[in-house]
């Protein structure tokens, strides 16, 4: 870069680095098949990376398989964990009479301060 001169040229708008002496990697291109839209996306990989048997559609982001030939790849979804949501872990911890006990005490409690509030509230509107 020292034979090159910077003045008169706008930095941010083109690299000075050039692609001499860049060997780029062998490409290979894969294509994954949406399972619920069905639009194809071809994606490139390196020759010697693994691809992915699933990519999620750019589409509609449901899961997407890899075509291999004029097939797409039997995906296993057996071992995958079913997410636990808020209420399972709840139950987990507490049984349903324990939970509508809790409920009863807290309501009755909102249902105190509702009110007490509502008596400062009438007062207002009839001054």
């Amino acid at each position: 870069m020292a034979d090159r001169s910077l003045r008169g040229i706008r930095l941010g708008a083109s690299s000075l680095q050039s692609e001499d002496g860049v060997v780029f990697h062998d490409r290979t291109t894969h294509t994954y098949v949406c399972t619920t839209c069905g639009k194809e996306t071809t994606l490139p990989f390196a020759v010697d990376a693994e691809a992915p048997e699933t990519w999620e559609c750019r589409t509609c982001g449901a899961e997407a398989l890899l075509r291999v030939g004029d097939k797409t790849v039997e995906v296993d979804h057996s071992g995958d964990k079913i997410p636990r949501t808020h209420w399972d872990m709840l139950l987990e911890r507490r049984t349903l009479p324990e939970l509508e006990e809790l409920l009863e005490d807290r309501l009755a409690f909102i249902r105190e301060r509702r009110g007490a509030g509502q008596d400062v509230t009438a007062a207002k509107k009839s001054a």
